[in-house]
């Protein structure tokens, strides 16, 4: 059995790394849509009963190690492409998922298959319980606010009882019984019924509670009836429009600002509301292969030549940046940083040693070209 070390990757060039990771991922593919076709094979043959297995996802499990969530997606793969074979090319081309095929499944014909699976093509998750929710709208759920039974504490000298155990023997992860078997774990859903229709449900503790039913109260007036879905949208409204004020001074009113003295990080409120305006409240950081971001989270304005290094705080040069692709950009300019806190000043940078030292670097070096005592100093 041959021995996969990560250490000899290390020698890899960027390119030659993210080429090789490319072709493994289209060979990852390829190899699970041709184990998917043998299990359809052997499952039309029932092999596994002769190798003296019950089920096939015993069969999978047990023999072939793979994860009960890894053999309830092939199975089900391999069923559909036993009735479809389109599947199969669609599987090894990347076009579609093993998770969107097992939400695809169902819903499969004769008549529909070829339109339904090139309508998924390239979609993901969501997309894909969109399009079935258009296929097959299921009716608005009852709105309801009810108080969840207060968890059971386990008895002394007992054994956990864990969701796996409760399954019935044989039953797959995803399946109707595995699922109600770990329903206490009531985790947060957003799941389309309709076009444009979807089911919200959560947790919410007692003081947001408390402020849902009265919102629900005083907005009486406006929705007689508390519909659960107005008083919530009209909340995030206001949200919303306060998040906007104060994350890029977003106002009905604007006033000219004063110009950012030299030297200052400062960033004007106009110049915030023109560089979201213009970055479309999204990462603006463009990869290499000319793909944008798409992080809508975690926003923060970027100086693309650094304050530091003389960038002023001009429209031209604050651009959106996530919080991963700000700092990534910065490990880019001057080198990983490794130390304890960074600070940055007018006249350069702070740095805060583990051992608590101060250590004040000057600004200079060339955009894209940092002197080298300053990379120096973060290693």
């Amino acid at each position: 059995m041959s021995t996969i070390t990560v250490s000899p990757l290390a020698d890899l060039s960027d390119q030659d790394l993210l080429a090789r990771t490319l072709r493994l991922a289209a060979d990852e593919r390829q190899a699970t849509a041709l184990l998917v076709a043998h299990l359809a094979e052997l499952d039309a043959r029932r092999l596994h009963l002769a190798e003296g297995h019950s089920s096939l996802f015993s069969y999978c499990t047990q023999v072939l190690r793979l994860s009960e969530h890894a053999a309830y997606g092939r199975i089900e793969a391999a069923r559909a492409a036993r009735r479809f074979p389109l599947v199969l090319e669609m599987l090894g081309a990347g076009s579609v998922t093993l998770t969107t095929v097992g939400l695809l499944a169902p819903h499969l014909t004769a008549e529909n298959h070829r339109g339904l699976l090139g309508r998924a093509r390239g979609k993901g998750k969501r997309a894909v319980e969109e399009l079935i929710a258009g296929m097959h709208p299921q009716p608005p759920v009852p709105s309801v606010i009810r108080k969840l039974p207060t968890t059971r504490l386990p008895v002394e000298g007992a054994p956990p009882v864990s969701p796996a155990s409760a399954l019935p023997d044989g039953a797959p992860a995803g399946s109707p019984a595995s699922s109600a078997a770990t329903s206490r774990a009531r985790p947060a859903m957003v799941a389309p019924l309709a076009p444009q229709r979807y089911k919200v449900q959560f947790t919410a503790s007692a003081e947001t509670c408390q402020k849902l039913r009265l919102a629900q109260d005083l907005l009486r007036h406006q929705i007689p009836d508390g519909d659960l879905d107005q008083v919530p949208s009209l909340a995030l409204t206001v949200l919303m429009e306060e998040l906007a004020r104060q994350k890029y001074a977003a106002t009905d009113r604007p006033r000219g600002g004063r110009p950012t003295a030299a030297g200052s990080r400062h960033i004007p409120a106009a110049m915030r509301r023109a560089v979201w305006l213009r970055d479309g409240g999204r990462c603006a950081f463009g990869g290499a292969s000319g793909r944008r971001c798409a992080a809508t989270g975690f926003l923060e304005f970027h100086h693309v030549k650094p304050h530091a290094a003389g960038g002023a705080s001009t429209i031209d040069n604050i651009q959106l940046r996530c919080r991963a692709h700000n700092a990534y950009e910065a490990e880019l300019y001057f080198g990983p940083l490794t130390l304890d806190g960074v600070r940055e000043t007018p006249t350069g940078y702070s740095v805060r040693t583990e051992l608590g030292i101060i250590v004040s670097q000057p600004a200079g070096g060339k955009y894209g070209q940092p002197k080298q005592d300053i990379r120096a100093s973060f290693h």
